[in-house]
């Protein structure tokens, strides 16, 4: 295997502020639901989001607004918690965790796959089913028909995260039969993924099914491979009761039929297990 990392580096330092305060309710009108020692700011949720991820997470490019199904699930769970919303731009997914656990940030809103190794650190509430795809240029989907054609291929992978992971145990599977290193491109935004697949810079990507879907629709891409690594994507916390009162919240929107108009709205796949919490001792 060959890495090859690009953008910026693994640092606190690319944190910023990307917006402020949304106020979702009146506290006149709606009574927070959401003790004031389980936020780092009473009455406010501070959400760590990374917005690379269309057309789950993303940054409208004519409004500049945030926009995208994640987004609207959560923007829905603080209103009926009636908490106020501090969203932060976080540019590299791997500072995400650790700023959680360091007490940046309340919440993480950016699709989080579900493992084992993540709940004995953080708190986690599982919501959406997603699995993994391989994207190609147009025209070059059937040189990538099983996962063993991107032995000794470049491929891009968006950094710190389940795709990354997984990538890097392919490989170690595939040179364990004998098969070429994949050549491992890391990228800092999935955007920058799919320029570089454009550009011819990889052969192909290893992206979230959804975001290579959309970047097929626009017709950037073709998804070669799909339903690779399925895995539940969750809600992450670091204080327990915090994620209890999303997870119960959650269950309100299901019963409600609100949670599955979102997903609807998308096209996208519902978790169809119980909103629950796990983590650390449970």
């Amino acid at each position: 295997m060959s890495l090859a990392r690009t953008g910026s580096a693994f640092s606190a330092a690319f944190i910023s502020l990307f917006i402020g305060y949304t106020t979702t309710a009146a506290a006149v009108d709606c009574p927070i639901k959401v003790a004031d020692s389980s936020l780092l700011t009473p009455g406010e949720a501070v959400v760590s989001i990374n917005p690379v991820s269309p057309p789950m997470q993303y940054v409208d490019p004519k409004s500049g607004e945030l926009k995208g199904m994640r987004v609207e699930v959560g923007d829905a769970i603080l209103e009926r918690l009636c908490l106020k919303q501090k969203k932060i731009r976080v540019d590299d997914f791997g500072t995400m965790i650790p700023g959680l656990q360091a007490g940046r940030w309340d919440m993480i809103n950016t699709g989080v796959f579900f493992t084992d190794a993540r709940i004995k650190i953080i708190y986690m509430v599982r919501y959406e089913n997603q699995a993994i795809a391989v994207s190609t240029r147009p025209g070059d989907a059937s040189k990538f028909k099983t996962v063993e054609d991107l032995a000794g291929k470049t491929i891009g992978v968006d950094i710190g995260g389940y795709e990354e992971n997984k990538l890097k145990q392919l490989d170690q599977e595939l040179q364990a039969k004998g098969l070429p290193a994949i050549k491992i491109a890391i990228f800092n935004d999935t955007n920058i993924d799919y320029q570089a697949l454009k550009a011819g810079q990889v052969d192909a990507n290893f992206t979230i099914e959804a975001v290579a879907k959309e970047y097929a629709d626009r017709g950037i891409s073709q998804v070669a491979l799909k339903g690779l690594y399925p895995s539940p994507v969750a809600l992450a916390f670091r204080n327990k009761d915090f994620a209890q009162a999303v997870a119960d919240t959650l269950t309100k929107m299901k019963a409600d039929g609100s949670y599955q108009a979102i997903f609807d709205k998308y096209g996208k796949s519902i978790w169809d297990g119980p909103f629950d919490v796990k983590g650390p001792g449970i």
